[in-house]
C-alpha cells in the first residue's frame, strides 16, 4: 500500500504539471499525487484530468473555484489526504523547484530516522540556490534568519515549501485555525510543530528557480511574513496561539 501522497498546489502551470507529475511517478519509492487547482484560466486542470486516465488510483484532482491562496489549496490537500491512508503528507510544488529525486530524502528522515517533520532546505550546509539574483536570495536567506531570531526554532530554512509531515502532525495541529494563507502559511505550520515539540529535521536539497511558469511571489506575501511571525510569537507568549 502507498503511504506517501504528495500536495501539488496549482495556479497556471500548464508548462510544469505534466512533467512534474510524471516525474514524481517515475521514483522508484512511489508515491500518490493530489494537485489542487485553483480555477486555473490556463488549462492546468484540463491537463491533469487527461492524464488521470492515465495514472488512475494515483493521481487526484480537487478543483476550486477562484485564486484562494498558497495556505488554504495546502489545508484543502492536507484534509483530503487525512480522509485517507496515507501516514506522509508532503508539500511540493510543480515548478521543479524542489526536485522530485529528494523525495525518498524526505521520507526516509521520517519513516527510518524518525523525523515527524523533514524539511527539504535550502541552507543547512549553506546557501543552495541556483538561477535566483543575488537580491532574491539575500532576502530569502535573511527572512529566514529573522523568522529564527523571531520564533526561536532551531531550523535554518524557516520559510521552505518542501516539507514531509507525519500523519500525527496534522492531525494534532487545528488546521482550521491556520491565519495565513501565503508563504507566512509555511512559517506558522511550522511553529505550531514546534510548539507541539514535534521533531523537525532539515534534508540538504538544491533549489533552482523555476524555468517555465511565473513566480506568484508578491510584496503582500512578504509583508505578511514580516509582520505575522511578530503577531504570532507575542500571542505564543501569552499561550494565545492556536494550536490544538
Amino acid at each position: 500500500m502507498v503511504k506517501g501522497i504528495i500536495i501539488i498546489p496549482t495556479y497556471n502551470e500548464i508548462e510544469n504539471i505534466e512533467r512534474i507529475i510524471r516525474n514524481v511517478f517515475s521514483q522508484r519509492r512511489k508515491f500518490h499525487i493530489l494537485v489542487v487547482d485553483d480555477n486555473s484560466p490556463d488549462g492546468t486542470a484540463t491537463s491533469v484530468r487527461t492524464l488521470q486516465a492515465e495514472f488512475p488510483e494515483l493521481l487526484f484532482l480537487e478543483e476550486r473555484q477562484g485564486k484562494l491562496g498558497l495556505g488554504t489549496a495546502y489545508i484543502a490537500g492536507f484534509k483530503w489526504a487525512l480522509k485517507r491512508h496515507y501516514d506522509y503528507i508532503f508539500e511540493m510544488d510543480a515548478d521543479f523547484s524542489h526536485n522530485p529525486n529528494d523525495l525518498v530524502r524526505l521520507y526516509n528522515a521520517c519513516r527510518r530516522d524518525s523525523a515527524d517533520v523533514s524539511i527539504g532546505s535550502r541552507y543547512k550546509t549553506g546557501v543552495n540556490v541556483i538561477n535566483w539574483p543575488m537580491s532574491r536570495v539575500l532576502m530569502s536567506w535573511l527572512a529566514s534568519r529573522y523568522v529564527r531570531f523571531i520564533t526561536g526554532m532551531d531550523i535554518q530554512d524557516t520559510t521552505a515549501g518542501f516539507v514531509c509531515y507525519k500523519r500525527k502532525v496534522l492531525e494534532n495541529i487545528n488546521l482550521d485555525k491556520i491565519q495565513f494563507v501565503g508563504y507566512a502559511f509555511q512559517i506558522e505550520m511550522k511553529f505550531k510543530a514546534h510548539l507541539l515539540k514535534y521533531r523537525i529535521v532539515e534534508v540538504p536539497v538544491i533549489f533552482t528557480d523555476r524555468t517555465k511558469g511565473t513566480s506568484k511571489m508578491s510584496s503582500s506575501i512578504i509583508s505578511e511574513a514580516v509582520f505575522g511571525v511578530i503577531k504570532m510569537k507575542i500571542k505564543s507568549l501569552f499561550n494565545k496561539v492556536e494550536v490544538q
